[in-house]
C-alpha cells in the first residue's frame, strides 16, 4: 500500500499543523481488509459519503444455474477481492465489511479497441471489457484510488465528494476509445434484480437516468447524472432483455446507435472517442435518491469544475479532519492500525440526502430533512455495540443526526418499527433483535440527543418492542423466551431482546417513567429463561418449557443461535454480567470457564456451515471475527481477576488486526470491528451501551488526545508502555485513583485525563 505523493503530504501536513495533528491520512490504508474475510472496498469516498467509487473484480451471480445460492458470491460483498487478477469496472456504491450485500450501482469501464459490451471472464479477460491489472500500479488512499488497466493501457484514477464520483482516465492514442456504462452490473446480482432502467442522453457530454432494483433492498431506486469532460463522438446501447410480449411502438426506431431515450430491464451503453496519447478524459457521476434533477443539483453544487486534483485534496482534507479527532502516540504500525480503523469507522452509516436536504423515505416518497442530515446503512446488529458509542464520544452531532434518521424511519414505517438493518429507503430485516433502541437510549443517556427529544425516542422504542408479530416477540412476551421450533435462532434472539429491553428500561428511568422501567427491567431478565443450569449453557427451550435434548455447545449450525455457538452466546449478557456470573457458579467456576474459551480448540467442522466465521477470526473458541463475543474479554472486570481482561485485550489486538490486505480477522461489519480496535487500543470499551460506564482494558497506544466537539480534550497517558507491560498497575481519572475497573462515560465526554501506569505483572489488589 502506497501513501500520497510527497507534495500532497507536505501540503496536508502544512494544513494540518494549524489544526493540531500532523498528516494522519498517510496512516489510513483502504486496502486493509480487502483480502479474505474483511469485505472492505479500496476505492474513493469521503467520510460518511453517499458515493463509494471503487473497483469491482468479478461478476459472480447470486444464484447458480439451478437457482440455488452460490456461496462463492459471499467473497464479493464489497465487490473487490485483493487476490483477483482482473478488474471489471468501477461502480459507485458499496457496503464496507458486510456479510451480505447489494449495491454496485452504475459500473463504468474505459476500453480501447473493438467494442465489447459483455464483461468477459477472469480466465479470458479479452473476451469482454474487463482488464488485467497489477498491485504494483495500484494506489489506495482515503479519497483517492489509482490503477493501471493493462489491457487497454489506461491509467484510471478515482476521487469523490459526498455525492459525486469523479473519474480521470489517461488514454493511449486510439481512434476507438470507449467508456462503457454497464447498468446491468451489480453486487449480489441476478438476472431479475433490475426492475427498470431509464437513460436520457441530454447532449454530447451529459447523461441522466435511474435504475430500480429488487434485492436486499426490495424497492431501491438510484438516480444519476453523468458528465464527460470531452464530448463523445458517438454513443450506443444494447438491451439484453429477454423477449417480452409487448414493447409498444418503439421498435420502429434504431435504439442501438445514437438514440437518446432508452429504457429497459437490462441496458449497457458505450460512449466513443478518439484520443491522443496521454489524453485525459474525466467523468463526474452524481447520485440522488430523489430524481435526476436532484442528481444534477448535487453535481453542480459539489463538483462544478474539472479540477480532479483539487477535489482529491478536498476529500483528503475532510479525512484529515475526521482522523484528527483522535491523535495517538505510538509506532508506525500502531498508527497504521489505529488510523485505518478510524477510516473504516467513518465510512458508514452513509449520508442519504441531496444538497437541498431532500431524500427518499421508507414510504418511497420524497421528504425534506428539517434540522438534521439524513443517514442510511444501519447495520445495527453489529454497530450498536461499539460504533455508535464511539460516535457519541467523537461524533455526537453526527450520531444525533443518525438518531433523527432512525426516528424518521419509524415515522415512515408501515409497521411502526425502528430500523433493524436498513439501507437506501428500505428495511431489509436482516439479523435479529431491535438494536436501534440501544443506539437511541445511549444517545439520550449520554446527552448526545437532548432529553427533550427523549420522549419521542422512548415512544418509538416501546412501540417497536411490543410488536407481537415480529420474529417470535409474541412468544417472548408470553413465555419470557422465544421457543425452539418457532425460530431457528430462538436462544440468541431471546438474549438480544433482553439486552434491548434493558436499554429501554434505562431510558425510561432517565425520563421518569417508573411503569415502563419496571416493565422492561423485568423483560431484561428473560435471558435467564434460556439458561440451562444443569449444563451451564444457554440452550434452546421448547414451548412446553423443556430444553432440547440433542444439543451441541460447539456447533454454530442449527443449535438456536445466529452466527455463533452456545459457548460464545452463553456469555452474551452484557447488561448483567454480575447476574450471569452468579448463575454460572460465581468467580470460582466462571473464571476458569472464561479462561478455557480462549485456550480450547474449536475444530473447523463446528463452523464449516457458517459463512461469517472462519479460522482467521478465531482464538481458541473465542470468535473475534463475529460481533456477539466482542465484549467477552472485558467480562473479567466483573470477577476477582480483572487483570485477565488486560492480558486478553492485548493478546487479541495484534492477532486480529494488521495493516495488510488480509489484516482483519472477520467482516469489518460497517465499522464495528474497527470501533472495537479504537476503544480497546485507547484502554476502555462500552460493554453495555446505555450503562453510563466504560470497562477498563489495557491501552495499546503510548498516549492519545481526543478532541471533543464541545471544545474540550480527553487525554490518555501511558507510563511504562511496552509489549510485555500489558497489566495496569494504576489508573487515575483526573488525578483520582480508580478503585474499580470502570470509567464514567460522562466524565470522559466532559474532558480530562486518564493516566495509566503499566507493568509486566498483574496488579492483583
Amino acid at each position: 500500500m502506497k501513501t500520497a505523493t510527497l507534495a500532497l503530504l507536505l501540503g496536508l501536513a502544512g494544513a494540518a499543523h494549524a489544526q493540531g495533528p500532523a498528516n494522519l491520512v498517510q496512516y489510513a490504508h483502504p486496502l486493509v481488509g480487502t483480502a479474505k474475510m474483511g469485505h472492505t472496498f479500496p476505492g474513493a469516498t469521503v467520510p460518511f459519503g453517499m458515493v463509494q467509487l471503487s473497483p469491482d473484480t468479478d461478476t459472480l451471480a447470486y444464484a447458480t444455474a439451478d437457482g440455488k445460492y452460490n456461496p462463492d458470491v459471499y467473497r464479493y460483498c464489497a465487490g473487490y477481492q485483493y487476490d483477483d487478477p482482473t478488474i471489471v469496472g468501477f461502480s459507485h456504491t458499496h457496503f464496507s465489511g458486510t456479510g451480505h450485500s447489494d449495491l454496485g450501482d452504475f459500473l463504468v469501464m474505459p476500453t480501447v479497441g473493438p467494442l465489447r459490451l459483455n464483461p468477459g471472464t477472469a480466465a479470458r479477460p479479452g473476451s469482454g471489457y474487463r482488464s488485467r491489472y497489477s498491485h504494483k500500479t495500484e494506489v489506495a488512499e482515503p479519497a483517492y484510488y489509482r490503477v493501471k488497466l493493462d489491457d487497454p493501457g489506461v491509467l484510471a484514477e478515482l476521487t469523490a465528494t459526498a455525492r459525486v464520483g469523479v473519474h480521470r482516465y489517461t488514454f493511449p492514442q486510439a481512434n476507438d476509445a470507449h467508456i462503457v456504462l454497464d447498468l446491468m452490473a451489480g453486487i449480489y446480482n441476478y438476472p431479475g434484480k433490475n426492475v427498470w432502467t431509464f437513460v436520457r442522453v441530454e447532449n454530447d457530454s451529459l447523461v441522466t437516468g435511474y435504475r430500480q432494483t429488487n434485492g436486499w433492498g426490495r424497492t431501491r431506486t438510484e438516480y444519476f447524472a453523468l458528465a464527460f469532460s470531452k464530448p463523445f463522438a458517438h454513443f450506443g446501447s444494447r438491451n439484453y432483455d429477454q423477449k417480452e410480449p409487448y414493447r409498444g411502438f418503439w421498435g420502429r426506431f434504431d435504439q442501438v446507435h445514437d438514440w437518446p431515450d432508452l429504457a429497459g430491464h437490462q441496458l449497457r451503453l458505450h460512449f466513443d472517442f478518439a484520443t491522443k496519447a496521454g489524453e485525459q478524459v474525466l467523468l463526474k457521476m452524481a447520485l440522488s435518491s430523489t430524481s435526476t434533477a436532484g442528481a444534477l443539483r448535487n453535481l453542480r453544487a459539489e463538483a462544478p469544475g474539472w479540477d480532479f486534483d483539487a477535489l482529491r485534496r478536498q476529500g483528503q482534507q475532510l479525512w484529515q479532519q475526521e482522523l484528527g479527532k483522535v491523535e495517538i502516540q505510538g509506532s508506525k504500525t500502531d498508527k497504521d492500525n489505529f488510523y485505518t480503523a478510524m477510516y473504516h469507522a467513518c465510512l458508514t452509516p452513509t449520508m442519504y440526502q441531496d444538497v437541498d436536504g431532500q431524500y427518499r423515505g421508507l414510504d418511497q416518497n420524497n421528504h425534506q430533512a428539517e434540522g438534521f442530515t439524513n443517514y442510511t446503512t444501519f447495520s445495527l446488529w453489529d454497530t450498536f455495540r461499539a460504533l455508535h458509542p464511539l460516535f457519541n464520544l467523537i461524533q455526537p452531532k453526527r450520531n444525533a443526526d443518525m438518531v433523527q434518521s432512525m426516528l424518521a424511519h419509524y415515522d415512515q414505517s408501515a409497521e411502526h418499527m425502528l430500523p433493524v438493518w436498513s439501507h437506501y429507503a428500505n428495511e431489509n430485516w436482516c439479523m435479529s433483535g431491535y438494536h436501534s433502541v440501544s443506539v437511541l437510549a445511549d444517545a439520550v443517556l449520554t446527552g448526545t440527543v437532548p432529553a427533550a427529544q427523549g420522549e419521542r425516542a422512548l415512544a418509538a422504542c416501546v412501540a417497536t418492542a411490543r410488536h407481537r408479530w415480529y420474529d417470535g416477540l409474541g412468544d417472548y412476551l408470553d413465555r419470557g423466551y422465544v421457543p425452539d421450533g418457532r425460530s431457528g435462532t430462538s436462544v440468541s434472539t431471546t438474549l438480544e431482546y433482553a439486552l434491548d429491553d434493558w436499554c429501554i428500561a434505562q431510558l425510561a428511568q432517565k425520563l421518569g417513567h417508573a411503569d415502563l422501567y419496571q416493565e422492561f427491567s423485568k423483560r431484561a431478565g428473560n435471558w435467564q429463561n434460556v439458561y440451562d443450569a444443569r449444563i451451564g449453557y444457554m440452550r434452546p427451550r421448547a414451548a412446553d418449557g423443556t430444553f432440547r435434548a440433542k444439543f451441541d455447545v460447539l456447533s454454530t449450525n442449527g443449535q438456536g443461535f445466529i452466527e455463533g455457538n452456545a459457548w460464545n452466546y452463553s456469555l452474551a449478557v452484557p447488561h448483567d454480567p454480575a447476574g450471569l456470573i452468579a448463575k454460572m457458579g460465581g468467580n470460582a467456576r466462571f473464571v476458569p470457564h472464561l479462561d478455557s474459551l480462549f485456550t480450547m480448540s474449536l475444530p473447523d467442522k463446528f463452523f464449516a456451515e457458517t459463512e461469517d466465521i472462519t479460522r482467521d477470526g478465531i482464538i481458541g473458541n473465542y470468535v473475534h471475527g463475529n460481533e456477539p463475543a466482542h465484549h467477552v474479554a472485558y467480562l473479567y472486570n466483573w470477577t476477582d481477576q480483572p487483570w485477565k481482561t488486560q492480558a486478553r485485550v492485548r493478546m487479541i489486538l495484534p492477532k486480529m488486526y494488521h495493516p495488510t490486505p488480509d489484516g482483519l480477522g472477520g467482516n469489518d461489519d460497517c465499522g464495528q470491528m474497527s470501533a472495537w480496535y479504537i476503544f480497546s487500543a485507547l484502554g476502555f470499551y462500552p460493554v453495555a451501551p446505555a450503562s453510563g460506564e466504560y470497562a477498563l482494558g489495557s491501552p495499546a497506544v503510548q498516549g492519545a488526545t481526543l478532541r471533543l466537539e464541545n471544545g474540550k480534550t480527553f487525554t490518555v497517558t501511558v507510563k511504562n508502555q511496552g509489549t510485555k507491560n500489558v497489566y495496569v498497575q494504576s489508573a487515575r481519572l483526573n488525578g483520582k485513583l480508580l478503585t474499580r475497573p470502570f470509567l464514567p462515560v460522562a466524565e470522559v465526554m466532559s474532558g480530562g485525563e486518564l493516566a495509566f501506569v503499566m507493568g509486566s505483572k498483574p496488579k492483583k489488589q
